[in-house]
């Protein structure tokens, strides 16, 4: 369409508009003549160009009026995919298998070896576990029948009929039954939790002190030996102008702390009898077999703490 096409198209809108504004009446040739402009304009026009112009109007609004020609825009591709260089293919060699195991040679006399020993341990460990279930149920049979024999003996406190020699011609006799006490220790939970040790103690006394005198350098080795056996004592030196002791007199309570101690020795499989003060004044020790605890032998054992003949040696060596 050409310019002054254009504008007359334009002018002729522009009174439409005005007329219907104003409210003139059309008349009707002018409507059929203004259908038939506007028909032709449509016909003729340029959608593309129309476009193009629009384009280049909206640049130079934005760029204050600095393009004059036609913007031309690049036709938008997509990318090809980007090219990734090849990587090599690396081949694992098979995995290496082990030797095929041989009846001889060296390698075969350490496998036997190893396994003879794995075997052992096994056994080892197997007897250590039956030695050590043993050894906790026999101490438990022992701690029950003298938590039950010392509850009797509290009550009863009878007269211990033994004599406790002490030197030469002194001896402490008549001794009665004061207290007792009966108690037990365990392994910790990380060893197994067993029994491993059973406490008898009890405290004897009599009515007299006993008094005694010894001279010179026997006062020293007196002194150490009821140290020993501990017994109580009080001591009265006697000494010379140069502050020598001559000579002591010694009073000794008539009063005896005895115990009782049996414990395991899981290495050897084997309960350890510790006395001390017991059927006479000092230590004494001996094993005796867990197989070997049963009812008639702490019996015999309790026959020995009231002082009267027992066969519990005779019983304890089986």
């Amino acid at each position: 369409m050409s310019e002054a096409n254009k504008d007359q198209s334009a002018n002729a809108i522009r009174d439409a508009i005005r007329e219907k504004r104003e409210r003139k009446p059309l008349v009707v040739g002018d409507i059929e003549a203004l259908e038939a402009s506007l028909l032709a304009d449509i016909e003729t026009f340029d959608l593309d160009a129309a476009e193009r112009r629009a384009r280049l109007d909206q640049s130079v609004a934005t760029t204050g009026g600095m393009i004059d020609h036609p913007l031309e825009f690049p036709e938008i591709v997509p990318n090809p995919a980007p090219c990734l260089p090849k990587m090599a293919v690396v081949e694992t060699p098979a995995q290496a298998l082990p030797p095929e195991p041989q009846s001889g040679g060296l390698l075969g006399m350490l496998r036997q070896q190893a396994e003879q020993h794995r075997l052992e341990a096994r056994v080892h460990s197997i007897e250590r576990s039956a030695s050590n279930k043993l050894l906790d149920e026999a101490l438990k049979y022992i701690f029950f029948y003298l938590h039950d024999l010392v509850q009797q003996l509290n009550t009863l406190k009878p007269e211990i009929p033994r004599t406790y020699p002490l030197a030469e011609k002194l001896v402490l006799s008549d001794l009665v039954w004061q207290e007792g006490f009966a108690d037990y220790r365990t392994q910790s939970q990380s060893a197994g939790a067993m029994m491993e040790l059973v406490t008898f103690s009890y405290q004897l006394a009599a009515s007299k002190p006993l008094i005694v005198e010894r001279d010179g350098p026997v006062v020293e080795r007196f002194r150490s030996m009821l140290f020993d056996f501990g017994l109580k004592y009080t001591c009265k030196e006697f000494k010379n102008e140069r502050r020598y002791v001559e000579r002591a007199e010694f009073q000794i309570a008539s009063q005896l702390s005895v115990s009782v101690r049996w414990r395991a020795d899981f290495e050897r499989g084997v309960l350890v009898f510790e006395t001390r003060n017991f059927e006479r004044l000092g230590v004494a020790l001996f094993n005796v077999k867990p197989g070997a605890v049963d009812f008639a032998l702490l019996d015999e054992l309790g026959k020995l703490v009231l002082g009267q003949s027992s066969q519990f040696r005779e019983l304890a060596k089986r």
